[in-house]
């Protein structure tokens, strides 16, 4: 295959890699969302990506596009930023603090001890290790220095245990009936006024975020942005489900063409340990809801989806299909994000310090 993928290609030897990886990524999508994987859209193009990029292929995904699609990412997690999720937060706002701290000292400590043992070069641990969504993580860790592939291998893989794990626990501890997970439902009416508003803040937000040099902002501007008009009544936030796949393409396609031989044997290389921190980091998450079923009489299931660590878009529908407290559930899990959102960067800064570490080392 190596031959069809080299370098110094005509255009159609170029046209033959995209077709390559339109057909991988639709074979990879189809096989993930088989199992019911929520991040299969991201996934399964960047699992073609990757495959391609090792075979020697020289597909690249330009930049407009997708800074674009950073900025759709960010309307999706605003999206998902609703009333009900921000009155249950400042509720129980002492409980959110108590619980979200301790899973972010779990974590940190995490990445830290990979960070100190070099399991991963520069801050790639910390950024990896992050219970926010993992989408934003991964295109936030790039803007401050860390290595975008290995801090994807790290999210992403940690999307899957947890996903496997909840859906297993949801199993377990289910009370009452479980509902079916909706099919997709790939072209539905489009409220086309509210799609209009949603294209114009992608596109102002995230170039102009481009054009100021914000840190992450073509992701942090359309999200911030989209949060506040949509909260406020001013606008409707629509991404059809034909959009969001394309969109999560892009950005799987070109965090997926970054792979070489050399990054896929390190990371390889550090697999054990990574799925090791992994599952540490679920059963102390579990421990926590353990703790907050007996102090604060929450049954176990919505204890243990409220702090399952990371997936917020996993554990959404894993919650979704459960008898469980569904706005506590999707509160905890949306105040953790937002907590990581502000704080990630400086606490990254303060343990590369403190470990002499500032970034990614060539791989």
């Amino acid at each position: 295959m190596s031959r069809y993928l080299g370098g110094g290609l005509s255009g159609r030897a170029m046209g033959l890699q995209w077709a390559i990886l339109l057909v991988l990524s639709v074979l990879f999508f189809l096989l993930l969302q088989a199992t019911h994987l929520p991040a299969a859209l991201l996934l399964g193009p960047m699992a073609a990506a990757i495959a391609v990029a090792a075979a020697g292929g020289t597909v690249r995904m330009p930049v407009r596009p997708f800074v674009l699609a950073q900025g759709v990412i960010g309307c999706l997690i605003a999206h998902s930023i609703q009333p009900a999720a921000l009155s249950e937060m400042l509720r129980d706002w002492p409980l959110f603090l108590v619980v979200i701290g301790s899973v972010l000292v779990a974590s940190n400590t995490l990445g830290w001890l990979l960070t100190r043992w070099q399991v991963l070069p520069g801050t790639t641990a910390l950024w990896g290790s992050s219970p926010g969504a993992a989408s934003a993580m991964t295109l936030m860790a790039e803007a401050f220095g860390a290595d975008i592939r290995l801090v994807a291998f790290m999210q992403y893989l940690r999307v899957v245990f947890v996903a496997v794990v909840a859906s297993a626990v949801s199993r377990i501890w289910a009370t009452g009936p479980t509902a079916s997970v909706p099919e997709i439902v790939w072209f539905p009416p489009i409220p086309w006024i509210g799609f209009a508003q949603t294209l114009i803040l992608i596109g102002l937000g995230s170039l102009l975020a481009v054009r100021l040099r914000i840190p992450a902002g073509p992701l942090l501007a359309p999200l911030v942005v989209g949060v506040i008009l949509q909260n406020t009544g001013m606008m409707e936030i629509v991404l059809p489900p034909w959009f969001l796949a394309a969109s999560y393409a892009v950005v799987g396609w070109n965090i997926g063409s970054r792979f070489t031989r050399p990054i896929l044997v390190h990371a390889a290389r550090a697999l054990p340990r990574v799925v090791a921190s992994i599952l540490t980091l679920i059963a102390i998450c579990g421990g926590i809801a353990a703790i907050l079923v007996v102090a604060a009489d929450i049954d176990p299931l919505t204890a243990y989806l409220a702090t399952s660590p990371g997936g917020a878009d996993s554990v959404a529908i894993i919650a979704a299909s459960s008898d469980v407290n569904l706005p506590f559930v999707m509160a905890m899990q949306t105040s953790r994000f937002i907590i990581v959102l502000l704080t990630g960067p400086a606490i990254a800064r303060f343990i590369a310090k403190r470990t002499g570490l500032s970034g990614p080392t060539g791989i």
